[in-house]
């Protein structure tokens, strides 16, 4: 998973926010089990310097502020994954195994019908 922001965020803030991607992946089902490959890197546009020449001020977002990151974070990937198996096509793999396509109709039924969709 990639986290990228404009927030201007320092590494070890950027190291939380990669965190919480996690929580976006659990969300979705996924759990993270031994040897699942799962990791997350993120990034920051927020602070902006020219190469060779010594970098005097850097930005960064109080760790107060951090919590509404967090959540768009989590939101986010959680999105891009539900995004990522509603557009998938169906493959077939090694020895004929296929994996067919979500069935997109009786999904948003079941959304609707929990509520899951406003």
């Amino acid at each position: 998973m990639i986290v990228a922001t404009d927030a201007p965020l320092l590494s070890r803030q950027l190291s939380r926010l990669a965190r919480r991607a996690h929580l976006g992946l659990a969300r979705t089902g996924g759990t993270a089990h031994n040897g699942s490959g799962d990791f997350a890197v993120a990034f920051s546009t927020g602070n902006r310097f020219v190469m060779g020449q010594t970098v005097h001020g850097l930005h960064e977002v109080d760790n107060a502020g951090m919590s509404g990151l967090f959540d768009g974070t989590a939101e986010a990937t959680e999105e891009a994954i539900v995004n990522a198996l509603c557009a998938a096509t169906e493959i077939v793999g090694r020895d004929g195994k296929v994996a067919p396509v979500l069935p997109l109709r009786p999904l948003a039924a079941l959304l609707e019908r929990h509520r899951s969709v406003e």
